[in-house]
């Protein structure tokens, strides 16, 4: 990464999620029509890269392939809009996709640039079992490695950094990896400015990453992640208030973030730049 590319802090949009309901914040996009103007709005307010999950005809998270490709056909029908994609592995309201289901669209649809990680399993909020187990984990990496997507490492917790050192070695992951630091979730490490610091303390030398918290955990662990010098995600995936008691839209929280970014002296970073931060081909359109 160049000199010039040191200031630039990439802004994640992470619109809908799998499991937060609409009836928490109606600002929540379900239909792929809604998900990608969404994604549109919120790439025009700042963010490089929109973080995508989908949602079935009753509210309910899927991983139904179709959806993918309609969001993403929608959203690229945006000839102006060069926005990076990344696209969820674990999209299901309980987390109980067949394995096949929650990789089928990165083998399918090859504008998807970035895809998440789950470096482990979890006892995800007190509700269910997140399945990410080690065989899994090695099928989507491979997965990855042979369709040319990127993973999102997302970490919940201290033990999912040495499960991927584990597949590192195994080699279904090639360095420099990209992590995606997530506190907050029950059954993980809580949104604390300690935990956040703690992780950061033992990533790789040489690592791109982001970092976001959830509820109210969203402004100290943003604010942090600007001083440590990490990468932001915002959005209603993790945060449907604003404030307390006002509810948030994607774009409010991109701009929000916006603010940060510049207050702090540092600057958001383009598509294009975030690109090529994460090491991703430049968009041919």
């Amino acid at each position: 990464m160049g000199t010039e590319l040191k200031n630039k802090v990439i802004i994640t949009a992470a619109l809908t999620g799998a499991v937060t309901k609409k009836e928490l914040n109606e600002a929540i996009p379900l239909t792929p029509h809604d998900i990608a103007e969404d994604a549109y709005a919120c790439w025009k307010a700042g963010a490089s890269v929109v973080h995508l999950h989908m949602r079935d005809e009753d509210g309910n998270g899927t991983m139904d392939r179709e959806r993918f490709a309609e969001t993403i056909k929608l959203l690229r029908a945006h000839e102006d809009c060069d926005v990076v994609i990344c696209a969820t592995s674990s999209g299901t309201t309980t987390y109980k996709a067949n394995e096949d289901a929650r990789m089928e669209h990165f083998k399918t649809i090859p504008e998807i640039e970035l895809g998440s990680y789950d470096a482990g399993s979890m006892n995800f909020g007190g509700a269910f079992l997140f399945d990410n187990n080690p065989q899994f984990l090695d099928k989507l990496g491979k997965t990855y490695l042979d369709y040319n997507v990127k993973p999102e490492i997302e970490i919940f917790d201290m033990g999912m950094l040495s499960n991927v050192e584990y597949h590192l070695k195994q080699g279904t992951l090639v360095g420099p990896q990209y992590y995606q630091l997530v506190l907050g979730v029950t059954g993980g490490m809580k949104a604390t400015v300690e935990n956040l610091v703690y992780l950061y303390n033992h990533l790789p030398a040489g690592s791109t990453w982001s970092a976001f918290g959830i509820g109210t955990g969203h402004m100290p662990i943003m604010y942090a992640t600007l001083a440590l010098g990490g990468n932001i995600r915002v959005g209603l995936e993790d945060n449907v208030y604003y404030s307390k008691g006002v509810k948030a839209t994607n774009v409010m929280l991109v701009e929000r973030a916006v603010r940060a970014v510049d207050v702090f002296g540092k600057e958001v970073a383009t598509s294009s730049e975030a690109r090529e931060i994460l090491g991703l081909k430049q968009l041919e359109r």
